[in-house]
């Protein structure tokens, strides 16, 4: 696979260099058991803010009725290439600490860990996952009957690489890693006042 756009300065782990989001998903291949807890097993490890573990997860299998609802609630694009993924999920978190229900600031940001140690483990076991914000949160909230303590962060395909050539011609042009900021792009430089 073409890793146009990735130039690292640093060294890092071989799945920071191949992970990537494409959108063209093998509808033929499903995700082994094993695999899919497994990366759950990884988000699970994550680190949080008091060990609260905010994150929560819906998983769907492709034909089951849980990736039918999730899959229903995607916007037109993300379900054009997202529908044959073998794996659709969901990310929650809870937005109070369950030791005291004082609100959690940190709740998105436990729970954005987690997703990247999912991913993380899904490109070592060879498969790709595309996180995606194009969904009806009301959809989902009602599909699953989530309550309001709980957060609907992102919707996330897994699966493994299929055919390039399946994708319409917008989501063909752009399947290809994205190109990142340089280290010093991303540093906050703080002005002092004077």
């Amino acid at each position: 696979m073409d890793m146009e756009n990735r130039k690292f300065d640093y060294e890092v782990i071989e799945e920071i260099k191949t992970r990537w989001s494409p959108r063209a998903f093998d509808p033929e291949r499903t995700v082994p058991e094993d695999d899919l807890m497994g990366m759950l097993e990884a988000a699970r490890y994550a680190p949080s803010c008091f060990n609260e573990q905010p994150w929560r997860f819906i998983v769907g299998r492709r034909g089951d009725s849980n990736f039918e609802r999730i899959k229903a609630a995607l916007t037109d694009s993300n379900r054009e290439w997202a529908s044959k993924a073998s794996v659709l999920m969901m990310i929650l978190s809870v937005q109070k600490f369950e030791k005291n229900q004082k609100p959690n600031r940190w709740h998105l940001f436990d729970a954005g860990t987690a997703w990247g140690y999912l991913s993380l483990e899904a490109e070592r076991r060879g498969l790709i996952t595309h996180a995606m914000a194009g969904y009806n949160r009301d959809q989902i909230r009602e599909a699953f009957s989530v309550p309001e303590e709980l957060s609907i962060i992102a919707a996330v395909a897994v699966g493994y690489y299929g055919d390039k050539a399946s994708l319409s011609q917008k989501n063909f042009e752009n399947e290809k890693p994205s190109p990142r900021n340089s280290i010093q792009d991303l540093l906050y430089q703080s002005q002092a006042i004077e």
